[in-house]
């Protein structure tokens, strides 16, 4: 049988999730790949650190050591934030290597440079991980929505924050008790800045941006507010009137400005996005043939992720696979 040799960039919850997933789910790979699936390779910060990682696959802190891996075919990536990463991916691509990352940090910055460099390298990026975790909202735009122009997009984009307005509202908690079981379930990073606040949700909000209009607003004329400041007395008040407090993430274009914006908004019952609730993300687009389209699943944690990375993967390959046998 054949072998896809792969490499993950990252250990932490997303990377492991990977690696777990790929030993768990190797007969499905195996049966729509016709090839077994070998993690080869895991690049960390930390050799000190105890991890479940099989004996045989070489564990580094050193980048060009998986570089040097021979036939090496795919390169995962789930490292945090922007640098190094950034540089790895492009590096990995002038090797011939396939990609897949959940890094929204980085996409959200350097994610069309990246994607002409896979073109002129004739390689592949699969980045539906850095979007609203397990929910299949890249490929739904990319190849479900290819005649329908996107008008408008409305989401509910970080789980963390979702979980949390709705642990609040139902369970009439404080922001830092809700705060502290989501981190403990492992929902929430132990910064919770980024989810808290916004700034996850900008960075998803700005892929789908380029995604559908070709390209992202002005970063600084985004605003972008969290959901610290909405105190139990707003969620009452509202619950009281029939509304909830959602995050909502939304983008459009109106007379050729794309205009973006991140904030707690109060819903009724008639929205499309009132009833998301706990770690669940939803994207509603309104596409002019199709009307107006909800996506919704699980955006925290480490299986949606991973999912959404496996299956890119696999989507990948099976390009590959059915190119090769039309040659």
């Amino acid at each position: 049988m054949a072998v896809i040799k792969a490499a993950i960039l990252g250990f932490g919850t997303v990377g492991e999730g990977v690696y777990e997933a790929v030993q768990t789910h190797q007969q499905q790979l195996q049966d729509i790949l016709d090839a077994e699936v070998q993690i080869v390779g895991v690049l960390i910060q930390d050799l000190e650190k105890n991890r479940s990682i099989s004996e045989d696959v070489l564990v580094t802190t050193n980048f060009e050591e998986i570089l040097n891996i021979p036939d090496l075919q795919v390169v995962f990536e789930a490292i945090v934030g922007e640098d190094p990463s950034y540089i790895y991916l492009e590096r990995a691509m002038e090797q011939g290597c396939d990609i897949v990352t959940a890094n929204k940090v980085m996409f959200a910055r350097h994610g069309e440079r990246l994607l002409r460099k896979a073109y002129e390298q004739g390689v592949q990026i699969g980045y539906e991980a850095t979007v609203a975790g397990g929910v299949p909202i890249i490929r739904t735009l990319a190849h479900q929505l290819q005649v329908n122009k996107v008008e408008r997009i409305q989401a509910i984009l970080n789980g963390t924050s979702n979980y949390i307005l709705t642990e609040m509202r139902n369970k009439q908690l404080s922001f830092e008790e809700v705060l502290k079981t989501a981190q403990e379930l492992g929902y929430a990073e132990a910064d919770p800045t980024n989810d808290v606040e916004g700034f996850d949700a900008f960075y998803k909000l700005m892929i789908l941006s380029s995604l559908v209009f070709g390209s992202q607003p002005s970063w600084d004329e985004v605003n972008v507010k969290g959901i610290s400041a909405v105190s139990n007395e707003q969620i009452e008040v509202a619950y009281n009137n029939g509304h909830r407090y959602k995050h909502i993430a939304e983008v459009t274009k109106k007379d050729g400005k794309i205009l973006a914006s991140v904030s707690p908004v109060l819903t009724d019952a008639n929205h499309p996005l009132y009833n998301v609730e706990g770690v669940d993300n939803a994207i509603l687009v309104q596409a002019t043939l199709a009307g107006t389209i909800t996506i919704q699943g699980p955006g925290a944690g480490s299986d949606p992720t991973a999912s959404a990375m496996i299956e890119d993967f696999a989507h990948i390959f099976q390009k590959k696979k059915a190119s090769y046998a039309l040659n």
